[in-house]
C-alpha cells in the first residue's frame, strides 16, 4: 500500500509535468482552438494525425522519464537494481502500451464524432477551465495510471530487478568457484 501511495504521489507530479507540457505545446501553437490542426494524412485512410496527439505524445515521453526516476530511486528503490537502461526499457514499453491504448481515448474524447466525446456545453475552448482538450489529457492519464502502475510495480520493478539479482548473484557464485 506504501508504494502505491508514493506511486501516486510521483504520478500526481508527473501529471502536473505532463499537464505543463500540454499547456506549453497548446499556446506555442495558437491555444488549445488551434489542437485540432491536421498535421498529416494517415496514407490510405480517411483518417488524419492532429496536433492533440502529438501534443498527448510529446507529454507521455517527458513525463514517463521523469515518473521513471522518481519511482526508481523513490517508490520502488533497492540496492538490487538493476542498471538504468535494463529497468527504463520495461517502464517505457508498459508506459507506451498505456500511451497507445491513451491516444485512442484522448481522440475519442476531443472527436465530435464520438460516443464519448466532451459535450461542448460545459467544454470548449473559450477558457482554460472549461478546455476539452486539457481535460481530455486529464482524464486519459487518470485512467491509464492504475495498469501502469500494476505492470510497473509486477515486472518493470519486480521481475526486471529480480532477474539482474539472480545474474549477479551467478557471477558471484563463478567468482568464488
Amino acid at each position: 500500500m506504501r508504494q502505491f501511495v508514493k506511486f501516486g504521489l510521483v504520478g500526481g507530479a508527473g501529471v502536473g509535468v505532463n499537464m505543463a507540457v500540454a499547456v506549453v505545446m497548446n499556446k506555442a501553437n495558437g491555444g488549445t482552438a488551434n489542437a485540432q490542426d491536421v498535421l498529416f494524412a494517415i496514407p490510405g485512410t480517411d483518417f488524419n494525425v492532429r496536433f492533440t496527439s502529438l501534443v498527448w505524445i510529446v507529454g507521455f515521453l517527458v513525463a514517463n522519464l521523469f515518473n521513471f526516476q522518481l519511482n526508481r530511486s523513490w517508490t520502488f528503490q533497492s540496492a538490487n537494481r538493476a542498471p538504468w537502461l535494463q529497468e527504463f526499457g520495461p517502464f517505457l514499453l508498459v508506459g507506451s502500451v498505456a500511451a497507445f491504448v491513451g491516444l485512442f481515448l484522448k481522440v475519442a474524447l476531443t472527436n465530435p464524432t464520438s460516443p464519448i466525446y466532451l459535450a461542448s456545453d460545459w467544454f470548449h475552448e473559450d477558457a482554460g477551465l472549461h478546455s476539452r482538450e486539457y481535460w481530455a489529457q486529464l482524464i486519459t492519464i487518470v485512467v491509464t495510471m492504475p495498469v501502469n502502475f500494476l505492470v510497473n510495480k509486477l515486472w518493470t520493478f519486480r521481475h526486471v530487478r529480480n532477474r539482474h539479482l539472480a545474474r549477479v548473484e551467478e557471477i558471484e557464485r563463478t567468482k568464488a568457484a
